[in-house]
């Protein structure tokens, strides 16, 4: 009984050494000062992994990654702002590091083609709408008038027990 309640007391003791080692974990990157961790934290969010493509640098574990998250905390422990530190990085890996493009000459088609594509779907409704109430003209009531002749035999058509036509 006594080896059973060791091996226990044991087991809980690793299981509490290990919950605190994981929930009583100290970020791995300490700051001078608790405004830089938040724009730290903005920033590697805003800022694309070149080798990864889809995943900012705050999700990507690629070893470019991680030394750009060391430049950028040595360069905001160097007091240089946020917009130094976006320029900085694009003079190095070009505009494809940012996840939100400028607008700039070369980038305007990026910004306005969902407008563009906007303004043709409303011109394409338009124009379908005006060809539809157009041929809905044509086949008004006043347009279908048939003669009275004409009456008669429809009439005579569906009184008739044959219905042959």
């Amino acid at each position: 009984m006594t080896n059973i309640s060791a091996r226990l007391v044991y087991i809980s003791l690793i299981t509490l050494i290990c919950c605190e080692l994981a929930l009583g974990q100290s970020p791995l990157i300490d700051f001078s000062e608790d405004s830089l961790r938040h724009r730290y934290e903005e920033l590697i969010k805003e800022l694309r992994c070149p080798k990864c493509q889809n995943q900012n640098l705050a999700d990507s574990n690629s070893p470019i990654s991680v030394d750009l998250r060391r430049q950028i905390h040595r360069l905001l422990e160097e007091g240089k702002s946020d917009e130094e530190i976006k320029d900085y990085l694009v003079a190095r890996y070009s505009k494809f590091i940012l996840y939100r493009p400028l607008l700039d000459y070369s980038t305007w088609f990026l910004w306005v083609a969902p407008f563009i594509l906007i303004a043709c779907a409303f011109t394409a409704a338009f124009i379908m709408q005006r060809k539809y109430n157009a041929s809905c003209g044509d086949l008004e009531f006043e347009s279908l008038q048939i003669s009275k002749k004409e009456n008669d035999r429809l009439t005579r058509l569906l009184s008739s027990k044959d219905h042959k036509f």
